[in-house]
């Protein structure tokens, strides 16, 4: 079989509308291309109460030792307005040496350019006996409870095992080889209510304004920070990302407010310990807050929403070394080892094996007309074989 083209199956993945959950045809397409290659591919959908149900793929190339891991996500987030695009978000048009399209550098790119680079690898090593894997989600952009998560725990109870995983996600700020991503911080999320007692504004002895006592408890939680960081991450961050009393009228103190905020940690904490951090802070304000007229502790609830992300570290050196040695030997840039940005599957896939992730450049990501550089797709496909040549030679 003739080697694949990355821009190629870039465009063609693009034309596939797979906004999350749907499938959207980008894993029937992905099948009917892995097939011809050799590999053998399972194509899962998982269910959950009160979730819609995704499909995911697995294929794998090989039965030998050692066994690399590719994992990414064909699902995208949709496309906004899509008049505002300059051209249609699922078109794959090339202009002026970008493509563009909607899951373009997030990350369609990366699943296209991975393919290609083992294609091209497979074309040269015709005597390969290792084995290469691919682990693609539909729920990533999603709530990510029908997707990665499952698919690994679903593939290792088949006796499935791996050595290393890249995730191709975009992980270059500016230019493709900034950046390689060796863990990412955790993430929590959290909802206090704080309850007073609804009144007239003009007769305040008579209610409790709850909206002073969340004042008191949001500076606690932010004052002072929680750690100064460490050697491999930012200091944890604590955002406040609303704050809501539910009262349109002008004057009517309200009887209730609540905030919501979404904490990123690094490995001076864990689950247990940042939680019983933030209720000591939470109790410690309560009873000591001078800006309410009543005595009394301010009353609170919290509650931690969504699934807490862990923090991760991969300290895998022949994984990250080789990674940064191809990058180097392909495009002649020496990339930053980096732990910033969001959470990403790889949350999910470091217990299985060590991890990194390395892709695309991921200025235009989620964005209207989000687009990919042809040089980028083809740069990236250079990057992967030359990793591919060297991490199993």
């Amino acid at each position: 079989m003739p080697e694949l083209n990355a821009v190629t199956l870039l465009q063609d993945l693009i034309k596939c509308p797979s906004v999350t959950p749907e499938e959207g045809g980008a894993l029937q397409y992905l099948e009917d291309i892995l097939t011809p290659l050799g590999f053998e591919v399972e194509r899962i959908v998982f269910s959950e109460p009160g979730e819609p149900d995704v499909e995911n793929l697995y294929a794998r190339y090989g039965n030998k030792g050692p066994h690399l891991m590719f994992a990414g996500h064909t699902d995208v987030v949709p496309t906004g307005e899509e008049a505002s695009w300059t051209h249609d978000p699922f078109s794959a048009e090339i202009d002026n040496g970008e493509i563009y399209g909607r899951g373009a550098v997030d990350m369609k790119g990366g699943i296209a350019c991975f393919i290609a680079a083992f294609s091209s690898y497979l074309a040269d090593n015709p005597d390969f006996d290792g084995s290469v894997s691919l682990l693609i989600t539909g729920d990533e952009e999603g709530p990510a409870v029908n997707g990665t998560d499952k698919l690994l725990k679903h593939a290792a109870g088949k006796g499935e095992t791996w050595d290393a995983c890249i995730v191709g996600e975009p992980t270059n700020p500016n230019e493709l080889g900034d950046m390689i991503k060796i863990g990412r911080r955790g993430s929590m999320s959290a909802r206090v209510t704080v309850s007073g007692k609804q009144g007239h504004v003009a007769y305040p002895h008579l209610a409790d304004n709850p909206v002073r006592g969340a004042t008191a408890l949001m500076s606690a939680l932010m004052d002072p920070p929680l750690d100064e960081g460490t050697p491999e991450f930012p200091p944890t961050n604590l955002e406040i990302t609303s704050v809501d009393t539910g009262n349109p009228a002008l004057n009517v103190i309200p009887g209730t407010t609540q905030f919501q905020f979404n904490i990123r940690f690094n490995d001076t904490w864990n689950e247990q310990s940042l939680k019983d951090e933030l209720h000591a802070r939470l109790k410690k304000a309560s009873e000591g807050t001078i800006l309410r007229q009543k005595p009394d502790p301010v009353a609170y609830e919290i509650e931690f929403i969504n699934r807490v992300s862990p923090v991760f570290l991969t300290k895998d050196e022949k994984l990250i070394q080789t990674m940064s040695s191809a990058v180097s030997t392909a495009i002649g840039r020496t990339p930053d080892i980096s732990t910033t940005g969001g959470t990403s599957d790889a949350r999910f896939i470091k217990d299985y094996c060590p991890v990194i992730e390395f892709g695309l450049v991921g200025q235009t990501m989620h964005m209207i007309d989000e687009r990919a550089a042809v040089s980028d797709v083809e740069g990236l496909t250079v990057i992967y074989k030359e990793f591919l040549t060297q991490w199993f030679n």
